[in-house]
């Protein structure tokens, strides 16, 4: 596989998860947190609107710069310290998020605006957010390496 056909493969996914995106903060969350909160009927639907959509943002920047990450593929520049900084970059929105994310759960919680069950189902998605930090900075740092030794390589005849 070429590096424009992987670049171009890795767009593809990049699009697919934000409309996916899409479809689950604007369509899924409203529609299934609508028939939730008349069921509990304690006026936990905005809240919970408002906690979820803003935890939408740090994903779609991390998608943008994913987008860029892709593009030095297709121009064959994987290995370079901006692309090291982008990871990094999106390692600390990862945790950003996911602290954020268990933090609000816990407020909600202690509020009674959630159920354990619901706290307990949010520990799954903080964990992928955690596994998606340790991954892109260990990737990170890899790709760093990587371009640090690159440079000395093209210093040398």
């Amino acid at each position: 596989m070429s590096q424009k056909s992987l670049a171009n493969l890795l767009k593809a996914a990049v699009i697919v998860a934000g409309i996916l995106g899409i479809i689950l903060y604007c369509v899924v969350f409203p529609l299934e947190g609508s028939s939730l909160a008349e069921k509990a009927g304690n006026g936990c639907f905005w809240p919970w609107m408002i906690f979820l959509w803003i935890s939408a943002v740090p994903c779609y920047v991390v998608l943008a710069k994913f987008w860029r990450i892709c593009v030095s593929i297709g121009q064959d520049h994987s290995f370079c310290h901006e692309n090291a900084e982008r990871l990094k970059d999106i390692s600390l929105l990862a945790l950003g998020d996911t602290i954020y994310f268990f933090v609000g759960n816990v407020i909600f919680l202690l509020l009674n605006l959630s159920h354990p069950s619901i706290f307990l189902a949010s520990l799954v998605v903080e964990f992928v957010g955690f596994a998606v930090c340790i991954a892109a900075a260990a990737l990170s740092r890899l790709v760093g390496r990587a371009a640090d030794m690159q440079d000395e390589n093209d210093l040398t005849i």
